[in-house]
This record gives structure tokens, sequence and C-alpha cells, in this order.
């Protein structure tokens, strides 16, 4: 369990590291896809699904709702 716990922030870290300069959108996608994970998770957690698939299908999803909201926005000005 340590180890799977290191491994992981170890990705996580280095995931993060190249999250310089993104532009808009591109920080809309990926606070979109952080947050439908997590809340991917959480709701596979408490009705007893799949983790990693809910984690994925809630990140795709919350690309997707920050890709919209970034056109969106763009479609405004």
């Amino acid at each position: 369990m340590k180890k799977t716990a290191i491994m992981a922030i170890a990705v996580a870290t280095f995931g993060l590291s190249a999250c310089t300069n993104l532009s808009d959108r591109d920080q809309k996608m990926l606070s979109g896809a952080a947050i439908g994970s997590g809340v991917g998770v959480v709701g596979t957690v408490i009705t007893g699904g799949c983790v990693s698939c809910g984690a994925a299908i809630g990140g795709v999803a919350g690309a997707g709702v920050g890709y919209i909201l970034h056109e969106n926005d763009k479609a405004r000005q």
C-alpha cells in the first residue's frame, strides 16, 4: 500500500509539472478533468462500482465540460 501511495504521488507530481503556460482552454479542460475524476471516484466508491472506471469517465466528462465552458466564454466576447 505504501509503495502504491508513493507511486501515485510521483505520477501526480510529474504530471502537474508540465502544467505551466497553459492557454485558457487548456486550464479549463484540465480543471474539469480533475474535478470530474474526483467526482467519478467518490460516486463509484459510494455506489460500489468500478473506481478506475468512474475516474476515467468522470475525467473525460469533466474535460468535455471545460472545453464547452471555454467555447461559451469565447462566444460571448
